[in-house]
C-alpha cells in the first residue's frame, strides 16, 4: 500500500511539473508575442470569449465572438436593451436545428459572416499556401481591425474530436506558433500550436462537402450595411423566392413582349411567390415597455435618423414614383392583393409579435404570439423632432409583454391614434419595399428586354449612379445578400467563397 501511495505521489508530482512547465512556456510565448506586437487582436477577442452552447455550435460561437469583438451592429437587440450577437441569432444560411444536429460547413459559416454584415475574405486550404496563411495570421495578430477564424481537424493537433472552428488569438513569430482561443472551453483552454500543425489540420477534407477546410479573415465594413432592410431565409419559401428573383424574372422579361414600364412591373409583381413579404424585412428599433421611458438614447436617435434618411432617399427616386403610380392604378390594385398589408393594424400587430419574439430570444413560429391591441403614439423628442412609435401588448400563452417599435417616417404626418382606424398607412409600405427590391436586382436582370427605348428607361431608373451614397450602400448590401442566398439555394456556398460582386 505504501509503495502504491509512493508511486501515485511520484506520478502526480511529475504531472504537476509538466503542467507547470507548460504554463510557464505558454506565458513566455504570450509575453514575447506582446513585446513583438503580434498579440494586438487578443485583447478584443478575449473580452468576448465565449463557450459554445452546443457540441456542434463551434462555428456559430466563433463567429459571434468575432462579430462582437469588431463591434458590428446586429441590427436588433439580443435580450433586454442590449444589441449583441448570440449563436441563436446566426441562422441566415442554415436552420439552427440542422446546425445543432450536424454542425455547419466552412462555406455556410462564411455565408453567415456576410449576412451579418461583416467584410469577409475566405480561403480553402487547398486553394492557398502555408505562407499565405502565415501572412494573414500575422496581419490579424498585429491589429485589432480584423480577426481570423480557422476551420481545422483536431486530429492534426493530437486532440480528441474531428472538425472544429475557433478564432486565432495571437501569433509568435520566432516559434511560428498560433494561439487558439478554443470555444470548446469545456475541453481545452486557450493553447499554442505550431502553425504547420494547424495548417495540416486545415488541409483535412470535410466529408460533407468534399472540400478542404480553411480560414477566414473577418473585419468591420466601412459603414454599417442594411440599416433599413434585410433579406431573411427564416421562412421555408425563401429558396423559391431567391430563385424567382435571380433566375425566373430575367426569363419572364425575355420571353414576353414587354412594351412599357408598367408591363415590366405587372410581369414581376403578378409572379411574386406567396409569402414574399417574409423574404424582405425592414429592421425596426424594438424596446420593451420597461426598457424605455419618454426619451430615446443617443444610439436610438442616431439609428432612427439614418433609417428615416434612407426612407426619404427611397421616396425621392424616380423609380419609387413609378412604382407608387402603378400600385395606385386599377391594374396595380388587381396585381397586388396585399393592400391591407400596408394598413396600420396589420403592420403594428406583425412588428409587435416579431419584436416580442426577438426580445425573448425565441425562434418559434410567430403564430405563437398574439397582439390583440396596438396603438400609434406620436410625441416630441427633446429636440422637438416628432417620433412615431407603435406600442402593443403581445400575448404568449399566459404571459404578456409590452413592446414599443420605433417607426421611421419620411413625412412625420402620423399622429396619435388607435389601430382600429383602418385608413392609416405607414412604413413599411409595398411601394417602399418593391422599389428597394427592384433596385437590388442584378443589372443583368433587364438584358432580355428587346425594346431599346424601354431598356434604357429601365436602366436609368435602377442605375445606382443616380442614388445617394447612403441608399447605394443599402441597395448593394441587399444585392450581396441576394447573391449569397442564391448560392445557398444552389448548394454552392462551399465552392465559391468570395464576396459577391456588387
Amino acid at each position: 500500500m505504501a509503495r502504491l501511495l509512493c508511486v501515485w505521489y511520484c506520478v502526480v508530482s511529475v504531472l504537476f511539473c509538466v503542467v507547470h512547465v507548460f504554463v510557464l512556456l505558454s506565458q513566455q510565448l504570450f509575453v514575447e508575442g506582446i513585446q513583438n506586437g503580434t498579440m494586438e487582436g487578443f485583447y478584443r477577442l478575449i473580452s468576448y470569449f465565449q463557450t459554445q452552447s452546443e457540441p456542434a455550435y463551434c462555428g456559430l460561437a466563433s463567429l459571434a465572438m468575432v462579430l462582437n469583438a469588431l463591434a458590428i451592429d446586429p441590427g436588433r437587440k439580443w435580450k433586454g436593451p442590449w444589441r449583441w450577437f448570440d449563436e441563436s441569432m446566426l441562422d441566415c444560411c442554415e436552420p439552427l436545428e440542422i446546425v445543432k444536429a450536424r454542425g455547419i460547413t466552412f462555406g455556410k459559416l462564411v455565408c453567415l459572416a456576410h449576412c451579418a454584415g461583416a467584410k469577409v475574405e475566405a480561403f480553402h486550404a487547398s486553394q492557398s499556401t502555408i505562407n499565405d496563411f502565415r501572412k494573414y495570421v500575422l496581419k490579424c495578430s498585429s491589429s485589432d481591425d480584423c480577426h481570423l477564424i480557422s476551420s481545422y481537424h483536431r486530429g492534426a493537433l493530437k486532440q480528441t474530436g474531428t472538425g472544429h472552428f475557433s478564432p486565432i488569438g495571437g501569433y509568435h513569430v520566432g516559434k511560428d506558433m498560433a494561439l487558439i482561443l478554443d470555444v470548446a472551453r469545456f475541453k481545452y483552454p486557450p493553447h499554442w500550436v505550431p502553425l504547420t500543425a494547424l495548417w495540416e489540420g486545415m488541409n483535412y477534407i470535410d466529408e460533407s462537402t468534399g472540400k478542404s477546410r480553411g480560414f477566414m479573415l473577418i473585419s468591420r465594413p466601412h459603414t454599417e450595411p442594411g440599416m433599413l432592410y434585410t433579406l431573411s431565409c427564416k421562412h421555408e419559401s425563401w429558396n423559391s423566392i431567391a430563385k424567382f428573383l435571380m433566375d425566373d424574372v430575367p426569363f419572364l422579361l425575355k420571353s414576353e413582349d414587354v412594351q412599357d414600364i408598367y408591363k415590366v412591373f405587372s410581369i414581376i409583381f403578378t409572379s411574386l411567390p406567396s409569402n414574399f413579404e417574409e423574404f424582405i424585412k425592414w429592421i425596426a428599433e424594438i424596446r420593451r415597455h420597461e426598457d424605455g421611458d419618454s426619451s430615446l438614447s443617443e444610439e436610438e436617435k442616431t439609428r432612427l435618423a439614418v433609417k428615416e434618411e434612407v426612407l426619404r432617399h427611397v421616396h425621392e427616386t424616380s423609380l419609387f414614383k413609378h412604382v407608387s403610380s402603378f400600385l395606385s392604378s386599377s391594374c396595380g390594385r388587381q396585381t397586388l392583393t396585399s393592400g391591407d398589408g400596408d394598413a396600420l393594424p396589420v403592420i403594428a400587430a406583425s412588428v409587435c409579435c416579431q419584436g416580442a419574439e426577438i426580445l425573448g430570444g425565441k425562434h418559434s413560429s410567430p403564430a405563437v404570439y398574439c397582439c390583440p391591441e396596438t396603438c400609434v403614439k406620436c410625441w416630441k423628442a427633446e429636440d422637438d423632432k416628432s417620433i412615431t412609435m407603435v406600442s402593443g401588448t403581445v400575448v404568449n400563452g399566459n404571459t404578456e409583454q409590452g413592446v414599443d417599435v420605433l417607426i421611421p417616417s419620411s413625412s412625420g404626418k402620423l399622429c396619435c391614434t388607435c389601430s382600429s382606424k383602418k385608413n392609416i398607412r405607414m412604413h413599411p409600405a409595398s411601394s417602399d419595399v418593391l422599389t428597394v427590391l427592384l433596385l437590388s436586382l442584378p443589372s443583368t436582370t433587364w438584358d432580355g428586354i428587346t425594346d431599346e427605348k424601354l431598356l434604357k428607361e429601365i436602366h436609368d431608373l435602377v442605375s445606382h449612379e443616380n442614388l445617394s451614397t447612403l441608399l447605394q450602400e443599402e441597395v448593394l448590401h441587399l444585392r450581396r445578400q441576394l447573391h449569397i442566398l442564391k448560392r445557398c439555394q444552389e448548394g454552392k456556398v462551399d465552392e465559391d467563397l468570395q464576396a459577391p460582386l456588387s
